[in-house]
């Protein structure tokens, strides 16, 4: 496969990756929808990571402004590799949030905040938003103040709530339904969870 060209739109990029799947998924949020994006197609070339991080650097210090981003932080898996892209780009540290042995999102393996301390939260794909709300409050619960989160794809059309401003580098309405409400399900298509985390 010819090597993906990072200026291009992204997702031109997705596709030209195979990063853009067709078929009967189940997402992150628990979520059906006939379109994935499979973001570590994309990210697996540093080139385009390091394009589509200081992008999306571009767009979050414009939100941010006046302040200054002290900290990018990001959920893991999925949000490690574009939330350490965009803190290259701004020229500050980054850290991840992970789930412990009961669910919740934390900060581990000596990772600080500093009371005060600004921050991004950044993440490859938003769909409901419910992991960048976790690493959100995760923040807050230390003393951050959130200023901005941003994602190389918004899937909810721009209808997340994630209770701070935010930015995309591209916003899709996909359509994405409980199971119970899934025609894919209703035709007996077998479902597949492509994500990061198990089944």
């Amino acid at each position: 496969m010819p090597q993906p060209e990072a200026c291009q739109g992204v997702l031109d990029l997705f596709r030209s990756t195979g990063a853009y799947l067709s078929g009967h998924f189940r997402l992150t949020s628990g979520l059906h929808s006939s379109e994935y994006l499979q973001c570590a197609l994309v990210l697996q070339h540093p080139r385009i990571a390091e394009d589509l991080g200081r992008r999306l650097a571009e767009t979050i210090t414009a939100l941010a402004q006046p302040e200054t981003i002290g900290l990018v932080a990001s959920p893991a898996i999925g949000g490690l590799i574009i939330g350490h892209e965009v803190a290259r780009a701004l020229g500050t540290r980054f850290i991840f949030a992970e789930r412990d042995t009961s669910g919740k999102m934390t900060l581990r393996r000596g990772f600080e905040v500093t009371p005060g301390e600004s921050a991004v939260v950044v993440e490859d794909v938003i769909t409901t938003g419910g992991s960048t709300r976790e690493v959100i409050e995760t923040l807050r619960e230390r003393g951050a103040r959130v200023l901005a989160a941003g994602s190389i794809i918004d899937r909810s059309g721009g209808k997340a709530d994630l209770g701070v401003q935010r930015a995309a580098l591209e916003t899709l309405a996909v359509v994405a339904n409980p199971p119970e409400s899934c025609s894919l399900c209703a035709r007996g298509i077998p479902v597949t969870k492509p994500g990061s985390r198990p089944a």
